[in-house]
């Protein structure tokens, strides 16, 4: 299989017209009162709604869990909710390309890596939700309040154990395990130009082969990158495809389409217990890995900037973190008042080892990184766009 890479701006467009997933809902009820408050203990004024009544949700999330979100926001507030479900590295082109005039209201999902890029850009606007205290750890959220963090998800391995067996290859345990002439050709994980899970696979392996190196260049610090690049030179020659999604090795795994894949550990958990893929196992890196901060926020000159408010709040409550286990995202949750999914905790996620991942310098440079990668990889020449 070639390797696939969609990492040219230009061709982004074309790929939302057949890629991007759409769903609608709408309300049937109204509301008894124009002031609301809920029992998550934040009060929302349905008068101050535009006259519409609709919300339109840019979502990074599984589909699945995006459209619940969808429909028991439109059932709460009895107004019509779109969402389009896009990959992060596609919703941030479309926002960025929208330029202040968003198609859609909200953005919900996804790693924070776009988020921080949307916020340095003027992109997204800022709302002091009255629910953030209930986020426990300061790093979860925006501390300007121009996003806000709802659920974590582990970065780990995943591999196929017939295909293994197999093969008769060993299974890669830590990170440098991925780099065995074994796996040649069997590694997939995503591309960091459409995918936020790629960027935070880099970011990790930036920071822990740094050493905690910082150098400065052209006034501005970062972590030495050099091992790093090394590293990804080498994982390039393992790897078979990098997929438009974060989650697209865990959909592959169990169908035996890849053998060992790079993702989140969630994603890997969903196909187990809701796809019966008993084939599948999941790895954490035994030295050590790093989680996503899935968040929400507002996009700048939204068409329903009050509804938007309402959804932020709604957002940061127990009922909606919690839709997530219910639809088959098994991510831990950062709101202190909600319940963790237990077939998470039941499958030694809690346990996981993490590094000390260094948010702002993820959030600073990023990019850097990510064009450092795709030099290292010889993008231009080595890898096909489809």
């Amino acid at each position: 299989m070639g390797k696939r890479m969609i990492w040219m701006a230009m061709l982004l467009s074309l790929v939302f017209c057949f890629s991007c997933r759409k769903g609608s809902s709408s309300g049937t009820s109204s509301p008894k009162s124009a002031v609301i408050s809920d029992p998550a203990g934040y009060t929302i004024d349905t008068s101050k709604f535009e006259s519409d009544k609709t919300l339109t949700i840019y979502g990074g999330c599984e589909e699945a869990f995006l459209k619940a979100v969808a429909e028991r926001f439109a059932k709460k507030y009895n107004i019509k909710c779109d969402y389009v479900r896009l990959s992060s590295g596609e919703i941030e082109t479309k926002i960025k390309a929208e330029a202040g005039n968003p198609s859609a209201d909200v953005l919900f999902g996804g790693t924070t890596e776009p988020y921080n890029a949307l916020k340095s850009a003027g992109l997204l606007q800022k709302y002091d939700a009255q629910r953030a205290s209930h986020i426990h750890e300061s790093y979860f959220k925006d501390p300007e309040g121009y996003w806000y963090g709802i659920y974590k998800g582990v970065l780990g391995f995943m591999y196929n154990e017939n295909r293994v067996k197999e093969l008769k290859l060993s299974v890669p345990r830590d990170w440098d395990d991925l780099l065995k002439d074994e796996y040649k050709g069997r590694i997939t994980w995503s591309n960091p130009s459409t995918a936020g899970t790629a960027k935070l696979v880099i970011n990790t392996i930036v920071q822990m082969k740094s050493g905690g190196r910082k150098v400065t260049e052209s006034g501005k610090q970062h972590y030495d990158y050099a091992n790093a690049m090394e590293y990804f030179k080498k994982l390039d020659r393992n790897t078979v495809e990098y997929t438009k999604s974060g989650s697209g090795a865990s959909k592959q795994v169990g169908k035996g389409e890849c053998v060992i894949g790079i993702g989140f550990l969630h994603d890997v958990l969903g196909q187990i217990v809701d796809n019966g893929y008993t084939n599948v196992r999941m790895v954490s890196p035994s030295s050590g890995t790093t989680y996503e901060v899935g968040a929400t926020a507002i996009l700048k000159g939204c068409k329903h900037p009050e509804i938007a408010k309402a959804f932020i709040e709604y957002a940061l409550s127990p009922e909606f973190v919690e839709l997530a286990a219910k639809s088959g995202s098994y991510q831990f949750l950062v709101i202190d008042d909600a319940k963790q999914p237990q077939v998470a905790i039941d499958n030694g996620l809690a346990d996981v080892k993490t590094i000390e991942y260094d948010f702002d310098d993820a959030k600073d440079n990023t990019s850097l990184y990510v064009e450092a990668f795709l030099r290292a990889i010889n993008a231009d020449n080595r890898l096909k766009i489809k």
